[in-house]
């Protein structure tokens, strides 16, 4: 058990960290592939990796009304997630990204409360919003110059959309019990997300082309698959089974910090006090509200 206990936090470890390095994995692969097609081809080669393990073990595939909820699943948390996120990475640092990103508790909380049951608004929560949102605000005062620019705004507005899609995604993974082994899931929503993305990224009209395969391109790819979707997923599917979730949310606080350092080391990405404080605006929002929301669900489970 105490061995357990400690692969946990070495699992949450590499979620907090590995996670995080993501961003700049992504915003160095879209300089050579659009978006939707680098992580439709990340999530298609994962996703049958993954499966593919499982079904050698001798695991029977799922029947098709959980297939079904798993693809439901997979499109809305990897494909309208992950999909507009690596595409946003094309117009926006990676950085800020994952920044906003790191706002998904907030829109996780707005979703329980319409879709699970209605969550009690405390002032703490509702101070944590508003920190959130001043916090955001802060890093776009730094960027208005850039909020003039169409591709920038695009490159926004995708992945505020991304962090609505995952929040949606979970909540519904939370309200659907599904009987299946996590990981064995996670790779069917993986494979069947790629393939929409792939089929998505045809149809704007993009293809594969040798030509387009570099070093950078494969370095990046290659990450996104083995340390971003198997390793780092992996990580945070244990971490989750045996650590508390108010625990595990600690990952959602460091991404952002790596993320920023490393786009700022290796990219050259803007980072100056206002970004940095607002960047610790932020996360201290989101903290208060995801704290909040904790305090509710024991609040619940207790009546």
């Amino acid at each position: 058990m105490k061995k357990q206990h400690t692969n946990a936090y070495l699992a949450l470890i590499i979620v907090s960290i590995f996670w995080g390095t993501t961003y700049l994995a992504a915003r160095i692969g879209v300089q050579h592939m659009h978006g939707m097609m680098l992580a439709g081809l990340r999530q298609t080669a994962a996703g049958a990796i993954l499966t593919a393990f499982f079904l050698i073990k001798g695991y029977k595939l799922p029947q098709v009304p959980v297939l079904s909820k798993l693809f439901v699943i997979g499109v809305i948390m990897l494909c309208g997630s992950n999909g507009l996120m690596t595409w946003a990475m094309q117009y926006i640092p990676s950085g800020l990204g994952a920044i906003i990103a790191a706002t998904v508790p907030i829109w996780i909380t707005i979703f329980s409360f319409f879709l699970v049951q209605k969550t009690r608004i405390s002032v703490q929560l509702v101070i944590g919003m508003l920190i959130g949102l001043a916090g955001i605000g802060g890093i776009f005062y730094d960027n208005l110059a850039h909020l003039m620019e169409p591709e920038y705004r695009f490159g926004v507005m995708l992945i505020t959309l991304a962090c609505v899609f995952w929040a949606l995604g979970s909540v519904l993974t939370a309200k659907w019990a599904l009987g299946i082994n996590y990981l064995y899931g996670a790779g069917f929503q993986m494979l069947f997300s790629g393939l929409v993305m792939l089929v998505i990224a045809g149809l704007m009209g993009q293809h594969l082309s040798v030509g387009n395969f570099t070093g950078e391109l494969w370095g990046s790819l290659l990450y996104l698959i083995f340390i971003g979707s198997l390793l780092s997923y992996s990580a945070y599917v244990f971490a989750l089974n045996n650590l508390p979730p108010s625990l595990v949310a600690i990952y959602a606080y460091i991404n952002p910090i790596v993320a920023v350092i490393l786009g700022w080391l290796i990219l050259s990405e803007n980072l100056n006090w206002l970004m940095g404080a607002s960047c610790m605006v932020t996360l201290f929002g989101v903290y208060l509200v995801n704290n909040a929301f904790n305090k509710n669900k024991s609040y619940e489970r207790s009546k």
